[in-house]
């Protein structure tokens, strides 16, 4: 075993975990499940059944990554971040595992207490503030905010909210928009 675990974890069967990944106080990885090398998963995670996760990611203490949830490299889940997988719930009812694939993509950020609701993709190098609701795609690179989320901005691969000339003032780099689209 080349990866971390606390005491306390839970690592079911036919679980892949890559190198120097840390899993902290009671966390659940369960069967199927695929994390990737130098993650970081905090207190109370849970991994649900064949969920896929990239090289590099962080997740934030009480966040549950349900089954139909794709995380790829180096995203970051801040705290109590919500995902779904199924748009029209119900206890009495089982969707047997027909869920809708969320995939978030590499680079991208959601903040602490925001959901992301089932079938939508989150554009690499995207920000979701905190508490924000998304229930569309989100384009790469967009800052979104509210319920239900909004673009209210661009950012850099570096994080940082880019200036009305869509340069960011801690890297220097410069954007352009095509077609609606963020191009450095």
């Amino acid at each position: 075993m080349d990866y971390f675990k606390h005491e306390t974890v839970i690592v079911d069967d036919n679980v892949t975990i890559g190198s120097n990944t840390k899993i902290w106080h009671f966390s659940h990885i369960q069967s199927g499940a695929v994390i990737g090398s130098d993650c970081s998963l905090g207190q109370n995670v849970n991994v649900s059944n064949n969920v896929h996760i990239g090289n590099g990611v962080k997740i934030q203490n009480n966040v549950s990554v349900y089954e139909g949830v794709t995380l790829e490299d180096y995203v970051f889940c801040g705290p109590s971040c919500v995902f779904t997988n199924d748009l029209t719930p119900r206890s009495r009812y089982s969707k047997n595992h027909r869920y809708f694939p969320t995939i978030i993509h590499h680079d991208a950020t959601i903040g602490a207490n925001a959901t992301i609701v089932c079938g939508h993709e989150v554009g690499h190098h995207a920000t979701i503030a905190a508490g924000a609701v998304v229930a569309s795609n989100v384009s790469p690179y967009a800052l979104v905010a509210g319920v239900p989320a909004k673009q209210i901005g661009w950012v850099c691969e570096c994080g940082q909210v880019l200036d009305k000339d869509y340069k960011c003032p801690d890297c220097g780099r410069k954007f352009v928009i095509k077609n609606d689209e963020l191009v450095g």
